[in-house]
């Protein structure tokens, strides 16, 4: 059971574009999120702790390296991120809210080096694993792109009548407001993320 997943590279590749158009979309609205809401000790502490998990996870290597806890882990990951997502639209600004998120990226980064490792040694040819960086890179700088504009028009404050309708600018200039709105955008992204990955593994016949 634990050797009967394959990968779909296709699917893999938009997966990743997906996944990296996220981060590039949520990279700004982490700042705000934890905004005065969280000592800095804190900071200090999670550390401590990624570091020690981190280690725990390398000391895993020999039995979790395969696609069967690949798919796991990584269908783990992205079901944290959904519900961070989820928990801040229904609960909205708060300094737990603040630390339940900074948990849950916490949570992700744990897996990020076991990620690299297992994504390497599961799609092994050189043209597949140059796809997939380039492929990352580009939803990076996609997602980046997309939340500069977002954030630009959503500041725009205009009245003009077009063909008899009455066309206003949303004049959304506090920060908060505007990331919280760009969170129904991150909902979407994680439920398509959720999706690619789900597709991009199949099981052998």
């Amino acid at each position: 059971m634990i050797s009967n997943l394959q990968i779909n590279h296709r699917n893999f590749i938009v997966y990743k574009f997906l996944n990296s158009l996220f981060t590039g979309v949520s990279v700004g609205s982490i700042f705000v999120i934890y905004s005065d809401n969280i000592d800095p000790s804190i900071y200090s502490l999670g550390g401590i702790l990624l570091a020690a998990l981190m280690m725990l996870v390398s000391l895993m290597y020999s039995k979790i390296l395969n696609n069967y806890y690949f798919y796991r882990i990584s269908l783990f990951v992205e079901v944290v991120l959904l519900i961070m997502v989820i928990y801040f639209l229904i609960f909205s600004y708060s300094p737990l809210t603040s630390l339940l998120i900074y948990c849950g990226y916490q949570l992700s980064f744990v897996f990020g080096s076991y990620l690299i490792r297992a994504e390497t040694l599961a799609l092994k040819k050189d043209k597949i694993l140059t796809w997939v960086d380039l492929s990352k890179n580009a939803g990076y700088l996609v997602g980046l792109a997309f939340s500069f504009f977002f954030y630009k028009i959503i500041e725009l404050d205009f009245n003009l009548i077009i063909m008899n309708y009455e066309v206003c600018g949303l004049n959304i200039t506090d920060n908060n407001l505007q990331v919280y709105n760009i969170h129904y955008l991150l909902f979407i992204l994680e439920i398509g993320i959720i999706y690619s990955l789900i597709k991009s593994f199949r099981k052998e016949d």
